[in-house]
């Protein structure tokens, strides 16, 4: 019976998204071949964090608590996860597609001389021996690859993609700590602080609707149209690398191949091209939505739905439609 390894991401005292997405997952696998999933915390200060793990699916939860692992020490983080597989030598080990987990896994695969599959769409396990689809090219084409005999075969899992369980089925929740031997020489970087942007707002690598805005904003300040629109979905503001670029926005708000690569449920294009770069970062929504005064932008080959219009005049409209319907 496979073993199934879970990184599950936690921060501020939480589990995110990505890494619940993981462990329904590495659930889904362990009762399809009979194995034991185990979910792996590593931080400071983790406690309940492992009986959200246990209510997620996990049979066994190992804790690397250690007040020096508060922020995300990558050296550090990646030997704690070297030390868990060599605990408990399991066949699979997922990792969410996050910044933290696209990081921690391919300083992890290099520790561990394994192979690893990045931003994986859909996994299969064939006589016990695990395989995964991912976009290449740019998301033109879908590659299945398999791994070869090296343990344990390692992925990392888009955001927004692997549904999480409606009703998870609890796992023992076996709860253990691991001492990772952690030395000085696995902080070699640190980070001192991190400061949030005011307003708090949602990560667009996580959010179930995101809007974005490109060059044909013009500049930082029109920027508050996509904000706007945003705000009355509940959603998540994203741009394109032009905007980045030009300094009308940060660059953690760039999805893209360059940027982050987003899986959301509602993606809203607004005087977007629809250049590949872009694409590639955004082609897997579940429904797009482009608004461009082009008739010919390349981004209405993909929408499923589209304005053709001014979006200075376009968004306003829309505002007005959600608020009206959230008053029904």
């Amino acid at each position: 019976m496979p073993g199934i390894l879970v990184f599950a991401e936690q921060r501020d005292g939480k589990l995110k998204k990505p890494g619940l997405e993981a462990l329904s997952e590495g659930r889904r696998i362990a009762d399809r071949t009979g194995g034991e999933l185990t979910a792996l915390l590593i931080g400071s200060d983790l406690s309940g964090l492992d009986a959200e793990a246990a209510r997620m699916g996990a049979d066994v939860i190992l804790m690397v608590n250690d007040p020096r692992l508060a922020y995300y020490a990558p050296e550090a983080y990646a030997h704690a996860a070297s030390m868990a597989v060599k605990e408990i030598d399991p066949d699979v080990f997922l990792l969410p597609g996050s910044s933290m987990g696209r990081d921690l896994a391919a300083r992890a695969a290099a520790a561990l001389g394994t192979g690893l599959a990045t931003d994986c769409t859909a996994l299969s396990m064939d006589g016990g021996a695990l395989s995964a689809r991912r976009p290449v090219y740019s998301g033109k084409a879908i590659a299945t690859v398999a791994f070869s005999g090296a343990k344990p075969a390692m992925a990392t899992l888009r955001p927004n993609v692997f549904p999480l369980a409606k009703e998870p089925r609890p796992g023992r929740g076996a709860t253990r700590p691991l001492d990772a031997r952690l030395e000085e020489k696995h902080f070699r970087c640190r980070t001192t602080a991190v400061h949030a942007e005011a307003g708090g707002t949602i990560d667009v690598a996580e959010a179930d609707i995101i809007v974005s805005g490109g060059r044909a904003m013009k500049g930082p300040e029109n920027f508050k149209y996509i904000k706007m629109l945003a705000d009355a979905l509940g959603g998540a503001v994203g741009a394109s690398r032009a905007a980045v670029d030009a300094g009308w926005i940060d660059h953690q708000h760039q999805v893209g191949q360059t940027g982050k690569v987003v899986s959301p449920k509602l993606y809203i294009a607004c005087g977007i091209s629809g250049a590949i770069q872009h694409l590639a970062g955004m082609s897997s929504s579940k429904v797009i939505v482009a608004i461009n005064k082009d008739a010919d932008a390349p981004i209405f080959k993909i929408a499923d739905y589209g304005i053709v219009g001014d979006l200075y005049e376009a968004i306003p409209l829309l505002v007005e439609e959600i608020k009206k319907i959230k008053l029904l």
